[in-house]
């Protein structure tokens, strides 16, 4: 190694330590929301006797800082403690939507399905398909972390290709392409909207957010996400590999289990169950005055009474995904025999909570600080004067869309949970970018977009650790930097044209998804 190479590689290992340093100081998210509503605690106290010029929107009187130290606040915050935990808007959404995917995993259903896909992809066509395997695993939310990424170097070692290349290929579809979505939503979109939701409602009580808000721009992302990664495994990242010797334990390795007879039919008896709930489902759309539309009395002026959110088919988006992944999955658990009795299916439900545990906690604190959040109007302060120095500045939006996208691909780098870096940054940006006209639905985009471009170059990550360990079974001599260079140029470039594909969205007017809009019309 060059002394030029030392060097280089010493400054990425400091850069890399300082990182973790950082980020372990750094509280648990849980904690770190007590934290902050202790802060807005005390905020509230040393800012209710202020007198601010910015208007409430929701009163049209002088914003006024509440003091949650009073006593008559106290109280209140612990009568409404349950009723706040209970009523969080993610909480529910997301264990009804895991209580399916949970069956389905439970039963192997995901875990065949995406054996089956990539046994049947030619040559030619590997890398992409690891790349888009990777982006549908996310319908089984972790599954990819530990069943795709170490398929990748497999395969790709089994078709004379480096392993490593099939590792970063996997990983940028997995991790890197976290918010993309091929057809089928999963679990973070419930989640993200509910944040959303909870976020906008700080400064608009009524507004309702669509799990489904950004699904044709996360669907369209997932190609956008293979076409980036296809290009960089095959024109960069493997040729650069080139040179790096395979001589670890993964060469002793059995090859990738084959699809059994039986696996393969119960998999075509589970799609066959799929395919018939979607006709199901697409005949009881289809005659007038079809119950899952919105009432004429509640329809809002222009708007599709089927893509209103005050139409019941919107409002069941997460109970349709639980359908949609257990029927499947109970099929398939069945007919490959998986799974022996009904207890059996809710073995696959029960495992899926006990994983939530954490979830759980997180949902319980992060509740607690938003409702502080909510009652100060610290957040709409914030969001009131955010605004004003933003609209003093003159700044372009697309810019300020820009800012937002940079802003969660840094805090991305020091805190891993999507959903806690949306509950701290989406309280403030959300009811700031609406008051400068900008739609929930939008900002919620940039933030996808920032929060998956850096997630494969932080070794915060939860599983960036085990990542490097499938990369040392090829290559004994990998490691942190190692990974890191690997999967930087994919970061960079998806940061790139994610963010353009954005802009190209918002320039031409493509929807975002169901019932998404660009503009808040209410900002004033």
């Amino acid at each position: 190694m060059s002394e030029a190479e030392t060097t280089r590689r010493g400054a990425l290992a400091r850069m890399l330590d300082a990182i973790e340093r950082a980020g372990n100081k750094l509280p648990d998210p849980a904690l770190l929301f007590i934290v902050l509503m202790v802060l807005v605690w005390v905020l509230s106290a040393l800012l209710a006797g202020v007198r601010f010029e910015e208007i409430d929107p929701r009163s049209g009187q002088p914003i006024e800082v509440r003091n949650l130290l009073a006593g008559s606040a106290l109280t209140a915050f612990m009568a409404e403690m349950v009723r706040t935990f209970v009523n969080f808007a993610p909480l529910g959404v997301v264990l009804v939507a895991m209580l399916g995917l949970g069956v389905a995993e439970h039963s192997g259903f995901i875990n065949a399905a995406l054996r089956s896909l990539l046994a049947i992809t030619p040559k030619a066509l590997l890398t992409p398909a690891v790349i888009l395997v990777g982006v549908l695993s996310h319908v089984a939310v972790d599954a990819g972390y530990v069943l795709v990424i170490p398929l990748g170097g497999v395969i790709f070692y089994a078709a004379g290709r480096h392993p490593l290349a099939g590792i970063a290929a996997a990983f940028c579809g997995v991790s890197g392409g976290f918010s993309a979505t091929l057809f089928v939503p999963s679990s973070l979109d419930p989640l993200l909207a509910g944040l959303t939701q909870a976020a906008a409602q700080i400064l608009d009580p009524s507004i309702s957010i669509n799990p489904l808000n950004n699904y044709v721009f996360t669907t369209t992302s997932s190609f956008l996400v293979m076409a980036v990664g296809w290009w960089l495994t095959d024109r960069v990242i493997e040729p650069r590999l080139k040179g790096l010797a395979v001589d670890g334990e993964g060469t002793k390795s059995q090859p990738m289990e084959q699809v059994s007879p039986r696996e393969r039919r119960a998999l075509i008896a589970a799609s066959l169950s799929m395919l018939l709930l979607a006709l199901l489902f697409a005949l009881s759309l289809l005659p007038e005055g079809t119950p899952w539309a919105a009432p004429a009395d509640k329809l809002p002026p222009g708007q599709h009474p089927l893509l209103s959110s005050a139409a019941p088919l919107m409002q069941s988006i997460v109970p349709l995904i639980f359908i949609f992944f257990l029927v499947p999955g109970v099929v398939y658990g069945y007919v490959a025999g998986s799974f022996k009795s009904h207890r059996d299916v809710i073995a696959g439900m029960t495992k899926a909570m006990s994983g939530m545990g954490y979830y759980i906690v997180m949902a319980f604190c992060a509740a607690q600080f938003l409702y502080a959040f909510n009652q100060s109007n610290l957040g709409v302060l914030l969001a009131l004067k955010g605004a004003s120095a933003l609209q003093a500045a003159g700044l372009p939006i697309a810019i300020t869309l820009i800012g937002v996208i940079l802003l969660s691909a840094t805090v991305n780098l020091l805190v891993g949970s999507a959903s806690a870096k949306w509950t701290l940054i989406g309280a403030i940006m959300v009811p700031m970018m609406m008051k400068l006209g900008v739609s929930p639905d939008l900002t919620q985009a940039a933030y996808r977009i920032g929060d998956s471009s850096t997630n494969i170059i932080t070794p915060l990550l939860p599983y960036f650790p085990l990542i490097v360990v499938f990369c040392q079974r090829w290559v004994s001599s990998a490691g942190i930097g190692t990974l890191i260079a690997l999967m930087l140029p994919y970061s960079l470039a998806l940061l790139l044209s994610w963010t353009l594909l954005l802009m190209a969205f918002w320039a031409i007017g493509i929807p975002l998804g169901l019932g998404a809009s660009y503009v808040y019309p209410a900002a004033g």
